[in-house]
């Protein structure tokens, strides 16, 4: 297990990295206006400031890990409703893809990095 907090001095700062560490981390609500809005918006973001604002590389590999381990979730929970435990798994997974989005923008908006729970790390 190798730990997704950032090394040195990687937390937002400046007014603007904030907001668009906020705008990152909210822009995965997409999903629940736009069909695969929420996935797009926020790595499209990330990849077009990563290199203007380094420390928001961090927040963008945390979110595209999130987005990769709770589509992962979803399919399995989706396999698991056939015997209807799946259901109560969707459930989670439909109240954490709202919370942890809200989460990580106020720990943004405060210039901190906050990893999300459960989260599988395909990107270092």
């Amino acid at each position: 297990m190798y730990n997704m907090q950032p090394q040195g001095n990687m937390s937002l700062q400046t007014p603007d990295e904030k907001q668009m560490g906020l705008f990152l981390h909210l822009s995965q609500l997409l999903n629940y206006v736009i069909p695969f809005g929420g996935i797009v918006a926020p790595i499209v973001l990330w990849q077009m400031n990563k290199d203007k604002m380094q420390a928001l590389d961090a927040h963008g590999k945390m979110v595209t890990n999130w987005l990769i381990s709770s589509l992962i979730y979803w399919v399995v929970s989706g396999v698991l409703a056939i015997v209807l435990i799946g259901f109560l798994g969707m459930l989670a997974l439909f109240v954490m893809g709202i919370a942890f989005p809200i989460m990580g923008a106020i720990k943004a908006n405060n210039g901190e990095f906050w990893e999300y729970p459960l989260t599988i790390k395909f990107i270092k």
